[in-house]
């Protein structure tokens, strides 16, 4: 029980408590309110730049009239024009974005200005796309660094023979895009004469480093008014499309933009799809051409082709398929397989009892730049436990004489180290030096088809095709001509001093299945065939290549 003085206490603690609670309430209540407002804003923002706002605006201006007068009245008035005016301006297409030095900055810098100009109603846009051809050899040329300097180059000088608001943009290395101001009308001539100007403008050579280099460019372009859709991304795509095609009929080609390019595309892009199945379905395998020796008429090895047995097309050659396969990425598993196969190949030829020395696989540069080429191929060699000289690497002429890579420079060492033999291939058409032939440990050339054509006939051709024989046997190569097609070339390249043939007129490629019934019959008929002695009247033939 309390004392008087302790009920005196707790009777004045209880009658002050109220009035603390009113004065500190109030503060209270605003500091709550406050924090409220502030974790609604994000919600109140979302609401008034609602599109349905302007419909319940005389609602709400009546709710603020009666809540807070005229004076919430005026407020929400100014917040609520703020705000449509706020959402006009977002709707509207932001300006393009520009680099440091005032032009336009990439794609998407190209495609919001193409928007802005689509937007003036009576008026026609239209957008080029230039791309410098052969750009994976100007890449290998100049690098990184060179092509930038070309580009920079190449801009600089088509800029000048733009019209004042025409927009250039850099897309890549390699590729550079126009944004044509808009007009009444884009003609065919007028479009025409405007990328004649642009190729003419990059004519001249340019130097670099002391290197002089000619450029050449094709040039892709589209009008809006003949695309379905007018926006700028699709304008921009129908001119990469016109460049893309351009690019495929030949250095400094020009095309327009047409429905048929766009058929095209989606049939390549298909294709790239069927192509990913048909590696990993079997459909791609290799098909065997046999290579003889012009002494004995022996088998000395097969060259290993890519064919694609397609469903619907039938057998499709390389021409028709490699190309893509190169932009889709897929040579590297193209490789795997053609050497999968060969090995296997190889594996049932010495089972079946026929002697076949060697099988060529040809090999791109992509595949060249692999950094453990050479442990994979020994990989593979040790697995199916076949000797690294039965394996022949073939490389382009054009890689090899091109080529300042160490990486391929290295790989064609190591495989050479390893045992593999080199060929180089459609030799007399890439410039290789001599220097490269011993730089890459070449062991054979392969004397391309246009030097081997009527060279029965044609005296220019005998004499090329001595001269690169007497080159070969004094740098110590093996030599084998291509394209042989008549008895007529075989029998002239043999009295030349050729080590071996390839061509249809010895064989044409076959699947693997048709090699053992070829086999079979080729060796029959040379062991029917009487050996005939010597002629010391002839001019005698170089020995031990056969």
């Amino acid at each position: 029980m309390k004392n008087p003085a302790e009920q005196a206490e707790a009777s004045q603690t209880d009658a002050a408590t109220p009035v603390e609670e009113a004065t500190v309430a109030p503060g209270h209540l605003m500091v709550q309110a406050r924090l409220r407002l502030l974790r609604l804003r994000p919600a109140l923002i979302k609401a008034l730049g609602h599109p349905s706002l302007p419909l319940i605006a005389p609602g709400l201006m009546l709710c603020a009239n009666w809540l807070w007068g005229e004076i919430g009245l005026a407020l929400f008035a100014i917040a609520l024009t703020a705000t449509l005016a706020g959402a006009k301006n977002l709707s509207r297409p932001q300006p393009p974005a520009f680099d440091d030095l005032g032009r336009l900055d990439g794609r998407d810098g190209l495609i919001t200005l193409l928007n802005s100009h689509l937007e003036r109603h009576g008026r026609v846009s239209a957008c080029m796309v230039v791309g410098l051809d052969d750009p994976d050899d100007l890449a290998e040329r100049l690098g990184h660094r060179g092509l930038c300097s070309l580009r920079e180059r190449m801009s600089d000088r088509i800029n000048a023979a733009l019209r004042g608001q025409d927009q250039l943009v850099q897309l890549d290395d390699t590729t550079l895009a126009l944004a044509l101001s808009p007009a009444v009308r884009f003609d065919l001539e007028t479009l025409l004469r405007m990328a004649g100007r642009m190729q003419q403008a990059m004519a001249d050579p340019v130097i670099l480093d002391g290197v002089t280099i000619y450029v050449t460019g094709s040039v892709g372009f589209a009008a809006s008014d003949r695309l379905p859709h007018g926006d700028g991304e699709t304008l921009f795509d129908a001119a990469e499309a016109a460049m893309i095609e351009a690019r495929r009929n030949g250095p400094g080609s020009i095309r327009a933009y047409s429905q048929e390019m766009h058929r095209n595309k989606i049939a390549r892009n298909a294709l790239m799809d069927e192509m990913r199945d048909a590696l990993e379905l079997g459909q791609i395998l290799p098909w065997f051409q046999p290579q003889i020796s012009t002494d004995t008429g022996a088998v000395t090895g097969f060259e290993a082709l890519a064919r694609w047995n397609h469903p619907d097309r039938g057998v499709l050659s390389p021409g028709e398929f490699i190309a893509v396969l190169d932009r889709a990425g897929l040579m590297e598993r193209l490789g795997e397989v053609m050497l999968y196969h060969t090995l296997t190949a190889l594996r049932a030829w010495d089972r079946a009892g026929f002697e076949v020395p060697n099988v060529g696989v040809n090999f791109s540069a992509s595949e060249l730049r692999l950094p453990h080429l050479a442990d994979k191929i020994t990989w593979e060699l040790d697995r199916f436990d076949i000797a690294p000289d039965r394996l022949t690497v073939e490389v382009l002429e054009s890689v090899i004489s091109t080529s300042e890579d160490d990486v391929i420079q290295r790989n064609i060492a190591a495989l050479a180290q390893l045992g593999c033999r080199i060929d180089l291939d459609d030799f007399g058409t890439g410039h290789a030096s001599i220097t490269s032939l011993r730089r890459f440990s070449v062991s054979r050339i392969k004397i391309d088809r246009s030097f081997v054509m009527k060279v029965d006939r044609d005296p220019d051709q005998q004499r090329m095709v001595a001269a690169i024989l007497t080159m070969s046997e004094q740098l110590g190569l093996e030599t084998l001509g291509e394209g042989v097609e008549s008895s007529g070339e075989h029998t002239m390249l043999a009295q030349l001093g050729c080590d071996h043939v390839q061509g249809f007129g010895i064989g044409r490629p076959m699947p693997f299945a048709e090699t053992l019934e070829w086999l079979q019959r080729h060796n029959a008929k040379l062991d029917s065939t009487p050996m005939l002695p010597p002629q010391t009247s002839l001019p005698a033939k170089r020995k031990g290549r056969g």
